[in-house]
C-alpha cells in the first residue's frame, strides 16, 4: 500500500485516488527563458520516478506538467537577445525536450503552455472578482485579495500577520493590501499582451498554473508536485485562487522535491551558481547523472560535486559488470527482492532503500553466475525490470562500460589491437601480447579476458 508525504498535512498518508484506480497528477514545469539547470533536472527526474512507480503499481495515471511561456524573465531575456518572446520560448522548449530525452525522462501525457489558456485565466479571474476575492483598481491590473481567503498559509504554515511585517506596496502598484498579488498585469510599452475585460495585458504567474491544472485535470485532482522552492508563495497562491474560485479542495496531496545545492546554497540562476543539464552531460554519461538524482530520496537536498558524480559512475559500473556477459532471459526468481523493493518504493518513493535492494541482487547474481548461469540471467533480467522504475540499467552492459569512448579512442583501432593481441597469444608470442596490452593501457583502455575472448572498457 502506497504512502506519501503530503506537504499539506506535514505527514505520511496512505494514498487513495479520488476515482478508483485513476490518478491525476499536475507538476509545475519550467519557465522557458534559458537552458534547464540541474535543479530543474532534479524535479523532472523525481516526478518521472513517481510516474514510473505509479504505473508499475498498476495505477492509470494522467500526468500533466506545464510550460510557463510568458513572464517577466522571458520578456527581459527576449529583449536582451533582440528576439520575439515566442521565438525564445520555442528554442528553449526544444532544448528542454532534448535534455529530457538524454536523461531518459518520460514525456508527460499533457504539456499545456500558459499562452494557450489565456481565455481560461480570464474566466477564473472574473469568478474571483464576482466572489469578492479579486479586484480591478482601474489601472489595467487585477489583484487577488489575500486577506479574504481564510485558509491562506495552510500549505506553508505561514501566518498572514507575520507576512505583513515589512511588506510594502511598490509605487507602481495599486494594491489594497501589500500581501495581495497580481492576477492580471496591465500592458506596458514593448511587452506582449492579450485583450481582456480589464484592458490589454498578460497573466500573473500564479493564475497560469491554477487554470492549466484545473482545465486539464478537473477542479480537484490527486497530486500536485513541484520543487520545494515553489511551496511559498506559488503553491500557496495557487490554492488560494483555485479554492476561492471553485469552492472545492484543489489538490488532495502535495509533493515537493528537494533542491540541488552547491556549497550549501540552492542551485539557481538568480545566484549564478548553476550548471545547465547540458553542461553536466558534456562531462558525464546521462545515466550517471540520472543515478545521482534517483539515489537520494526525492525530498532530500542533493549536494552537487564532482565526487558525487564519480560515486554514481562507480555504482553503475558495479551494476553493469554484474549484467555483463549473461545470456538474454526473461525475469525469473528474486521474489523476496521484489517484495523489499516494492516496500521501499511504497514508503514515499524510497529510492535509496530501493537502490540498496538492487545492490543485494548484484551480489546474488555474481554468486550465481559461475554455478547456475540461467538463474543468474533470470535474476539479472529481474534486476533490470526493477531498475526500469528508476530509469536506469536499460543499456547493454558493454555499451555503458565503453560509454564516452567516441572522441577519446578509436573503437575500430581498439578492436584491431585486441585481435592482434589474441593472435599473438595464440602464437605464444607473449612479449607481443604484453606490448599490445601496454599500448591499450596508455590509450585508457582496460582489457578483460575470459575463456578465449577479450572485452574492453574505458578506464575511470
Amino acid at each position: 500500500m502506497l504512502s506519501i508525504y503530503n506537504t499539506l498535512s506535514k505527514s505520511k498518508e496512505v494514498f487513495k485516488p479520488l476515482d478508483g484506480n485513476k490518478v491525476r497528477m499536475y507538476v509545475c514545469g519550467m519557465t522557458v527563458y534559458d537552458y534547464c539547470h540541474l535543479g530543474h533536472g532534479r524535479s523532472m527526474v523525481a516526478f518521472d520516478v513517481v510516474t514510473r512507480w505509479l504505473r508499475f503499481s498498476g495505477y492509470d495515471l494522467t500526468y500533466v506538467r506545464n510550460i510557463t511561456d510568458i513572464d517577466d524573465k522571458i520578456i527581459n531575456r527576449a529583449r536582451e537577445n533582440g528576439e520575439a518572446f515566442d521565438a525564445l520560448t520555442a528554442r528553449m522548449i526544444d532544448a528542454m525536450h532534448e535534455d529530457e530525452a538524454r536523461l531518459n525522462i518520460l514525456k508527460p501525457d499533457m504539456e499545456p503552455r500558459a499562452t494557450d489558456y489565456i481565455g481560461g485565466m480570464h474566466d477564473m479571474i472574473q469568478r474571483l472578482i464576482d466572489k469578492g476575492y479579486a479586484y480591478a483598481p482601474g489601472n489595467g491590473d487585477v489583484y487577488y485579495r489575500v486577506g479574504k481567503f481564510l485558509g491562506y498559509g495552510k500549505l506553508s504554515r505561514k501566518k498572514i500577520e507575520d507576512l505583513r511585517i515589512g511588506a510594502r506596496i511598490e509605487v507602481d502598484e495599486a494594491k489594497d493590501d501589500p500581501l495581495d498579488f497580481v492576477l492580471w498585469k496591465g500592458v506596458k510599452p514593448g511587452e506582449p499582451s492579450w485583450e481582456s475585460p480589464w484592458g490589454a495585458g498578460r497573466p500573473g504567474w500564479h493564475i497560469e498554473c491554477s487554470v492549466m491544472s484545473t482545465c486539464c485535470l478537473g477542479e480537484t485532482f490527486d497530486i500536485h508536485g513541484g520543487g520545494s522552492d515553489l511551496e511559498f508563495p506559488h503553491h500557496e497562491n495557487e490554492i488560494a485562487q483555485s479554492e476561492a474560485a471553485t469552492g472545492k479542495t484543489y489538490a488532495n496531496a502535495w509533493l515537493h522535491c528537494g533542491m540541488i545545492r552547491i556549497n550549501g546554497e540552492k542551485m539557481s540562476k538568480s545566484l549564478n551558481n548553476f550548471f545547465t543539464i547540458r553542461d553536466v552531460l558534456d562531462k558525464y554519461h546521462p545515466e550517471v547523472v540520472r543515478y545521482l538524482l534517483v539515489s537520494s530520496h526525492y525530498r532530500s537536498a542533493i549536494n552537487y560535486s564532482e565526487d558525487s558524480l564519480k560515486e554514481s559512475k562507480g555504482a553503475l559500473e558495479r551494476f553493469y559488470h554484474a549484467l555483463k556477459g549473461l545470456p538474454v532471459a526473461e525475469p525469473a526468481g528474486g521474489e523476496a527482492y521484489v517484495e523489499r523493493f516494492s516496500t521501499a518504493m511504497n514508503d514515499d518513493f524510497g529510492t535509496p532503500e530501493a537502490c540498496a535492494v538492487l545492490f543485494e541482487m548484484v551480489r546474488e547474481i555474481n554468486r550465481l553466475r559461475d554455478s547456475d548461469v540461467q538463474a543468474a540471467a533470470g535474476l539479472a533480467a529481474r534486476l533490470k525490470e526493477l531498475a526500469s522504475v528508476l530509469g536506469v540499467l536499460q543499456m547493454e552492459a558493454d555499451d555503458f562500460l565503453r560509454a564516452g569512448a567516441e572522441g577519446r579512442v578509436d573503437a575500430a583501432a581498439v578492436e584491431a589491437l585486441i585481435a592482434a593481441r589474441l593472435q599473438a597469444r595464440a602464437d605464444k608470442n607473449w612479449a607481443e601480447g604484453d606490448r599490445i596490452r601496454d599500448q591499450l593501457t596508455v590509450m585508457g583502455v582496460v582489457l578483460e579476458d575470459s575463456k578465449g575472448s577479450t572485452t574492453w572498457r574505458l578506464a575511470d
